[in-house]
This record gives C-alpha cells, sequence and structure tokens, in this order.
C-alpha cells in the first residue's frame, strides 16, 4: 500500500470525528460509534488485521473504559459529598475572601491546585476534580469544562509523578542498541533520560509561563457579558505572576531533581506564594470581573450541576459553621493520597495494586492485555476520601446515598460515548500487527507527515506528539509509541535526539487538551455531556499556541 494511501486511511477516523464533533456540532454520544465502526473496518479492510485481533483490541478499550468511568464516579461523588456537608459552601466562601474576581479564582483553582492534582495523578484527574469544583463554586459548566482541559498542558510531562517520562519515553525507546551507542558516546541511559527531562522542563517552562493568561483571556472572551479579550488582559501583570511561581521552581525541580517531582513542587511552592498575594491584591486590577447574572447565561452554558444557588441543585443554606481547613481536609487528603501512592519507596502503591482485576492476551491476542486496580486509580482514592469525610463531616446516611445516587446516574451518559472512544484508540493503537506488515496506524501517519515535510520536520515533531495524545487520550501513549520515531528521524536528520524526543514528550502533553475520551470524562463530570463539540472549537486555540510555541522554541534550541 502507498505512504499516500495509508496516511489518508489513518487519518480518516480523527478527521471524521473532527468533522462531526466541531464542524456539524454533532453530541459525541452520536459521532463517536460512527467513528469506532469506520476505524474497525479501515483496520479490517486496509491494515488486514484480523477480526479476532479487532474484538481483541475492544475488549481491551473497555477494560480501560472502566478505570475512566472509576475515576469519574469518584470525582463526582466527592463533590456531591462535600455539597451534602456543606462543605462547597465554606470553599465558596473562601475563595470570596481570597478574592472575589473570577479571573484570580480560576488561576488559583485551576492552575495551581489543578497542576498539583496533575502531578500527584495524571489520569486526567485534574480535570475531573477542578471542572467541577469550579461548577460549584458558580462557573458556568461550559467554562469550568473548557478551563479543566486547559490545565493538561504544562504539569502533564511530569504528571503522576513523572509517569509520562520515567515509563512512557522509557519504555518507548530504551533498548540494547541504544544503550550500547550510549555507552560508546561516554554516556548512559540515565544521563540521556535526564537531558531529555532538562529540556522537556526547559520548553515547558517557557512555554507554560502564559498558560494562566490563556486561560482567563479565554474566559472571559467566551463567558463574560462582554465577550472581551481586554477584560482577561487587565489581569497580565498576576497571571505572568502566577505562571512564573509555577514554572521557575517546576523548571529547577526538573533540572536538579528529575522528572518525579517538577508539578508537584512547582504547584506547591505556587500556591505558597500566589494565593498570599492574591489575599493583598497584589498586581490585581482595579476592577472585579465576574460572569454575567445566570437569568443571561446561554442554555448551553449550564447543566443540571450549575442551577439554583450555584453550588448544586440542592439547598444547602441551613449547613454553616464549617471551618475553612474542615471544608478543604477531603481534597488535601486526595491530594496527600495520591502523592503517597505514587512514590515507590513507599510502597503504598504497590499495597493498593495489589488488588487488580486483569485480562492477559486477551482472544489470544499477544501483546493486548487490560487490567483495571480499583484502590490504586485517583476513583478508589476519593471513594475512600468520601467514606472519611462521612464522619469528618458528620453527615447524614441519606445524604450519602443521594450523593451515590447521583454520581452513578452521570456514568450512564459517559458511559455510552466512552464504550466506543477508547475501542477505537486501541485498534488504532494495536493495528501494527496485521497481514500486510503495516506500521500501526499513528505510526503510518507520523512516517508520512516527516517524509513529506523533510528538514523542516523539527517545527513539525511537537505535533506528531499532540497527534498521538489526541488519538490515545495520554501523554504516556504517546510517547511509548513515538519516541523510537522521533529518535529515528533525528539521526536521519543528524540532529539531537534529546530535543527531538523533549519536543514530542511537549508536544503530546499538550495533545491532551483537546484528547476526545479527556473531553468527554470532563464533560461528564459537570454533567454537560453532548457538547463536546463546543469545548473541542476551544481548547484547539491554545493548543495551537503550544505547538507553535515549542516549534519555535525547539528549532532554536537544535
Amino acid at each position: 500500500m502507498q505512504p499516500s494511501i495509508q496516511a489518508l486511511l489513518a487519518v480518516l477516523p480523527i478527521a471524521t470525528a473532527g468533522f462531526l464533533l466541531v464542524g456539524l456540532n454533532w453530541p459525541a454520544r452520536r459521532a463517536m460509534p460512527l467513528v469506532f465502526l469506520l476505524t474497525a473496518a479501515i483496520a479490517w479492510l486496509g491494515w488486514d488485521m484480523t477480526p479476532l485481533r479487532i474484538a481483541a483490541s475492544s475488549l481491551q478499550g473497555l477494560v480501560v473504559t472502566a478505570s475512566v468511568l472509576w475515576i469519574i464516579f469518584g470525582a463526582i461523588l466527592l463533590l456531591k459529598a462535600l455539597q451534602y456537608s456543606g462543605a462547597i459552601r465554606t470553599i465558596r466562601s473562601g475563595f470570596a475572601d481570597v478574592s472575589p474576581d473570577r479571573r484570580v479564582q480560576a488561576i488559583i483553582i485551576a492552575w495551581l491546585f489543578g497542576c498539583f492534582i496533575e502531578g500527584a495523578s495524571g489520569f486526567g484527574t485534574p480535570a475531573a476534580i477542578a471542572a467541577p469544583l469550579l461548577v460549584a463554586l458558580g462557573f458556568p459548566a461550559l467554562a469550568a469544562v473548557m478551563i479543566g482541559m486547559m490545565i493538561q498542558s504544562t504539569p502533564v510531562s511530569f504528571g503522576a509523578v513523572g509517569t509520562p517520562i520515567v515509563i512512557g519515553v522509557t519504555a518507548g525507546l530504551k533498548n540494547d542498541s541504544i544503550e550500547q551507542q550510549l555507552l560508546a558516546d561516554g554516556s548512559s541511559w540515565a544521563q540521556f533520560l535526564q537531558q531529555i527531562t532538562d529540556h522537556v522542563a526547559i520548553l515547558h517552562g517557557v512555554v507554560g509561563t502564559l498558560m494562566p493568561l490563556l486561560m482567563v483571556v479565554m474566559m472571559t472572551r467566551f463567558f463574560g457579558a462582554n465577550r472581551s479579550w481586554k477584560e482577561g488582559l487587565e489581569i497580565l501583570p498576576f497571571a505572568l505572576f502566577a505562571g512564573l511561581s509555577f514554572t521557575v521552581p517546576y523548571m529547577l525541580t526538573g533540572l536538579f531533581l528529575g522528572p518525579e517531582f517538577p508539578s508537584i513542587i512547582g504547584a506547591l511552592v505556587g500556591m505558597a506564594i500566589v494565593v498570599p498575594a492574591a489575599k493583598r491584591g497584589f498586581l490585581q486590577p482595579k476592577t472585579t470581573w465576574d460572569f454575567p447574572p445566570r437569568s443571561e447565561w446561554l442554555a448551553d452554558w449550564s447543566s443540571k450541576l450549575s442551577n439554583g444557588n450555584g453550588n448544586g441543585h440542592h439547598d444547602d443554606s441551613h449547613l454553616a459553621g464549617m471551618s475553612l481547613l474542615r471544608a478543604w481536609t477531603p481534597y488535601l487528603l486526595v491530594a496527600l493520597l495520591l502523592v503517597l501512592t505514587r512514590i515507590p519507596a513507599l510502597e503504598l502503591g504497590a499495597l493498593t495494586k495489589s488488588l487488580s482485576f486483569g485480562w492477559k492476551n486477551i482472544l489470544d491476542q499477544q501483546g493486548i492485555s487490560a487490567s483495571i486496580e480499583p484502590l490504586y486509580l485517583p476513583g478508589g482514592l476519593m471513594v475512600i476520601v468520601v467514606a472519611i469525610t462521612f464522619f469528618l463531616h458528620r453527615m447524614q446516611s441519606a445524604a450519602l446515598a443521594r450523593a451515590t445516587r447521583e454520581a452513578s446516574r452521570v456514568l450512564l451518559g459517559a458511559g455510552f460515548v466512552l464504550v466506543f472512544t477508547i475501542p477505537m484508540v486501541r485498534i488504532m493503537i494495536n493495528s501494527g500487527v496485521n497481514g500486510m506488515q503495516l506500521a500501526s496506524m499513528p505510526i503510518a501517519l507520523a512516517h508520512y507527515v516527516a517524509d513529506s515535510v523533510g528538514n523542516i520536520y523539527p517545527f513539525f515533531d511537537a505535533w506528531i506528539g499532540a497527534l498521538g495524545a489526541f488519538i490515545a487520550g495520554s501523554n504516556t501513549v504517546s510517547n511509548m509509541m513515538l519516541s523510537q520515531f522521533q529518535y529515528g528521524v533525528a539521526e536521519s536528520l543528524s540532529l539531537s535526539a534529546v530535543v527531538m524526543v523533549a519536543m514530542q514528550a511537549v508536544g503530546a502533553a499538550a495533545g491532551n487538551m483537546i484528547a476526545i475520551h479527556n473531553v468527554v470524562a470532563a464533560s461528564a463530570t459537570v454533567g454537560l455531556l453532548g457538547q463536546e463539540g463546543q469545548t473541542l472549537r476551544r481548547t484547539i486555540l491554545p493548543t495551537l499556541y503550544y505547538l507553535i510555541a515549542t516549534g519555535l522554541l525547539g528549532m532554536l534550541m537544535l
């Protein structure tokens, strides 16, 4: 099969999904079943995958779907429990005391708290936690999802305690021949990986510093009464201050401590600096910005989680007197458990992983396996915290039962979409084993792009990484799929493999902002399924910024 035909067939499911979701504004529940069938047909007829391997890949996708739904359930259950306990009311008042300005609140919750959750957990958890929290504080649901998706950029390469680098790049690139080549050059794999980490930290640090400003500018433009870019730019000094408060310690941690803790330490230092400064009004504009009155919101801004009094669709006015520390304790416990279970030396992660349900070589297909670890996944940790919150906040059993019912109902809509989206992804990734000896669909598409653009390929390096993340919904998986490819292109063009692989990792982080199943998952947590196209149309803007800026910086490095 000609490379151009391979590329055309490989891109067809992606293009179709984009056209249906963004172009025609179809809800994902209508678009993704069709895209799944199209992908399966291309895999069978174009790639000569066996029906059994396609079926095994689909089953693998269903197990992964169960993991994603478990995270969604945990996030919604935690939010609902805090609404019924009255904690959200206290948290909302606490943010008003820091600053009544929604621009400042978005930066603190999404940029700083969200980056910390990403550093500790990954798995799309920041959007699953931050988006419903923003809704509970009175943000339009559609704005909360947009902001939640934009979190999944700068901190992602070092998310889940460095998993995209430590696991993703290592599994995708490390082999005997590369190790021998490094040894011959007087280096080692550990030094090579640290050099990649250094460049990833610098690229993200420079590009990511503007992300808080971009979040706020897009929020005021698309969700303000005046639809104004200028109202977002008014907070430029504070946004840059918040950006640097995260990215400077983030870069230093990457350079001196390695890939495990840049996002965690960057966010902790950032919060310690920015929150007290915000309370004092440091670098903030004289005007206070808020969303228009709820009666003026467009119909597609809201969900059932953002009706009524602004912190849910039930009245908690009878709940009062909870301290701010007690109200925040469940979120602090989630963050603490995420960190403790992700540090290998503590072995708590191994303990939580001991409960695992898996299926190896599904339908006897080599290399297609899946497992779910309910206690290790963020969803399990959030359920544990809900159980603690029941006693900590002296909740009534009936309130916890209502919270559980409401969280369960949300899964029905999200589950229907994800049972098509994630199996589609797994078919594309597993298509490398076929009767025609073709590379997998993502690799075939990457090869075609590299061959087409020639010597200017380095500018598009990060775009290929983003494509991998768009398909897989994961920086780690994109790095696994494409690091070897990027290394090979670097050698063929006589360029630095360190910089090329680093750009791959940064692009893969940016691609998470437009990954379809991440958008579906974030939308589900705020009860906004069916509006995925609206979110994608907006998050493609910061994604383009990230890829263009990374491409230009990478070219300068090279």
